[in-house]
């Protein structure tokens, strides 16, 4: 890999480390200490956490498209361009489809975890939209655009920085959100 691909490829990893230790991190301490809502009140609270949480997940998604266009055409897998193409749109579309169905079924406050602020417990047998048929859409087959992305770029390493963090994203669910979840709705919940 080139010096520009090396730099970007560690510029993602440190940026979605950001992500999933900072935010996780902030998320535990609300959901331990009532860290920013104690401090700021609930709405307060989490307007200032979904500012820095937005900043870092922004942030983020820039770090996986610049290694993608800075590593692009370094995957060879003996199918044609094309094949790439559609099969990177494909993924594009469908995981963007199902992030944003996801997305709209929970609402936006539930995006950037305000029940983290206002614990409400979740009815764990009603799973509408698409967590009717996934345990957890987001960070599953919401996850292929990532892939998607690389596939359009023919990106090697773009594909590594989309496992890697579907990967750290699966560990943060099971570190920060399963627990908090799990308290909130017993052991019943996801």
């Amino acid at each position: 890999m080139t010096t520009p691909g090396m730099i970007a490829m560690v510029y993602m990893v440190l940026s979605r480390l950001a992500y999933v230790v900072g935010v996780g991190t902030a998320l535990m301490r609300q959901d331990r200490l009532h860290a920013l809502s104690r401090e700021h009140g609930v709405d307060e609270g989490f307007r200032r956490f979904k500012r820095a949480a937005s900043w870092v997940m922004n942030n983020d998604a820039v770090a996986l498209v610049l290694v993608c266009v800075i590593t692009r055409n370094t995957l060879h897998v003996g199918v044609s361009r094309e094949v790439l193409l559609v099969g990177g749109v494909i993924c594009v579309a469908t995981g963007g489809w199902v992030k944003l169905w996801a997305r709209e079924t929970l609402g936006a406050a539930a995006y950037y975890w305000y029940n983290f602020f206002d614990p409400v417990p979740m009815k764990p047998l009603e799973r509408p939209g698409p967590y009717r048929y996934l345990a957890n859409p987001m960070y599953t087959v919401g996850y292929l655009p990532a892939y998607g992305l690389a596939l359009i770029a023919a990106s090697w390493p773009g594909l590594v920085a989309a496992a890697f963090a579907q990967a750290a994203i699966g560990v943060f669910h099971v570190v920060v959100e399963k627990p908090h979840f799990d308290r909130l709705n017993g052991a019943a919940g996801r």
